[in-house]
């Protein structure tokens, strides 16, 4: 089995286990290689070639097996900001709950401890805004979302956020 075989087979797996986004340490750890440049210029050419698609900076899915088109903008989110309090809120929330009547069609907002930034992604665009809010006070406005496997902020959560961000307040339905 060629390296590219056994790469191509770690993503049919994780895929199947619900994953099929990977960083390059994971990937390394899962091929049993170092994530060394090597490495990294092998998922490189790997992308030339077609067989893997860079869905983020330093994050990728296979193209024979890619990860449900639905869930996989969820799943780039927990990749890049996993190691900090991160949840779906503002416009993205409030069109879920009905509360503004636009839907965002390719963009996620997301509030986040980590740093404010913009993601462009195969699957839509990632809008992190950070927020100083303690993890201890706003844990209590947040509900876990099992389809997504994040957290989304209530509609009064939402609101707060939209407030303090100060982002446009006009399109809120009476």
């Amino acid at each position: 089995m060629t390296k590219t075989e056994r790469l191509l087979a770690v993503f049919a797996s994780a895929v199947k286990a619900g994953g099929g986004i990977h960083s390059v340490p994971e990937l390394a750890c899962m091929m049993g290689e170092p994530g060394n440049a090597a490495f990294i210029k092998f998922l490189s050419d790997g992308v030339k070639r077609g067989v893997l698609r860079r869905v983020a900076k330093g994050l990728y899915e296979s193209t024979l097996t890619p990860p449900d088109a639905v869930s996989a903008i969820y799943k780039i989110i927990q990749k890049l900001r996993g190691h900090v309090l991160s949840y779906i809120s503002l416009e993205s929330q409030l069109s879920l709950t009905g509360d503004i009547s636009q839907v965002p069609i390719d963009r996620v907002t997301v509030m986040t401890r980590g740093r404010s930034g913009i993601v462009s992604t195969p699957y839509g665009v990632i809008e992190f805004i950070h927020t100083k809010r303690s993890a201890a006070h706003i844990m209590r406005s947040l509900y876990f979302d099992p389809d997504i496997r994040m957290y989304r902020a209530t509609t009064g959560q939402a609101l707060a956020d939209l407030k303090s961000c100060r982002r446009n307040l006009h399109m809120l339905e009476d």
